[in-house]
């Protein structure tokens, strides 16, 4: 799984903005926090608003809630220092220390992280605004479960967060409100917010992803959607067809 953050705004940005001004509580820099599965390019969780801690928790805690709290092979992220706290937040397991039996304060309950979680940061160094050296550092787990994780992927062979930063762009193509260096930006924060979900998850059900095509019996290439790749759906919907059906049976 891989996290990362989007950047746009509303109204206008944030270095134009006055938080004295009540008219301006609705402008400013808005972020798109996204969790995507790189295998399946499958959008798990978004949450959109201000870059805050706070927002990376709830998304964190929404990709635990959407995934039944399974520990994934490889969790990584780019170097937002919330991230390692949030995971800790949602996956951490309570544990008290045992008593001692010596004077003074008992120890204070902490939070245990499952042994098999691995959490791995990218490391970008830049130059003249040119990405010139990326370097991995590990977070949570060991550097052999890292290396088993890699092992099992399908996709990557190295730590990183190429898929999500490549539906970042996919995303701004789709959703022009996001593209840089334009007039069409979004005047309304719950237009913006409401488009944002919109384009993101109907993609999972209705924009096939060349990467992911399959040969079928006769030889034909098989156009793959996020959502058909994640065992979700067995045929790329329309719009009409996401629109009026729920995505999950219960």
């Amino acid at each position: 799984m891989q996290f990362d953050e989007k950047w746009s705004f509303v109204g206008k940005k944030e270095k134009h903005c006055d938080r004295n001004d009540a008219d301006d509580d609705g402008r400013g820099d808005c972020w798109d926090h996204v969790a995507l599965d790189p295998e399946s390019r499958l959008v798990v969780s978004v949450v959109v608003g201000r870059r805050t801690e706070g927002h990376t928790q709830l998304l964190v805690e929404d990709f635990h809630r959407r995934t039944v709290g399974r520990v994934m092979n490889l969790m990584t992220s780019d170097e937002n220092p919330a991230y390692a706290q949030a995971i800790l937040e949602a996956y951490g397991e309570s544990a008290s220390p045992r008593p001692t039996g010596r004077p003074g304060r008992p120890r204070k309950a902490h939070k245990k992280l499952p042994k098999n979680l691995v959490y791995a940061t990218v490391h970008k160094t830049r130059e003249n605004n040119r990405v010139v050296k990326v370097e991995s550092r590990l977070i949570y787990g060991t550097a052999v479960l890292l290396a088993a994780a890699l092992l099992l992927s399908s996709v990557s062979d190295a730590v990183n967060t190429v898929f999500i930063e490549r539906h970042n762009g996919s995303d701004r193509h789709r959703n022009s409100r996001k593209v840089r260096k334009t007039y069409r930006f979004s005047k309304d924060w719950e237009v913006h917010e409401a488009v944002t979900y919109f384009t993101m998850y109907q993609a999972n059900f209705c924009c096939p992803v060349r990467t992911l095509r399959r040969k079928d019996e006769e030889g034909r290439w098989r156009q793959r959607t996020p959502a058909m790749a994640a065992g979700l759906a067995d045929h790329v919907w329309s719009i009409s067809e996401w629109l009026s059906l729920p995505s999950v049976q219960r």
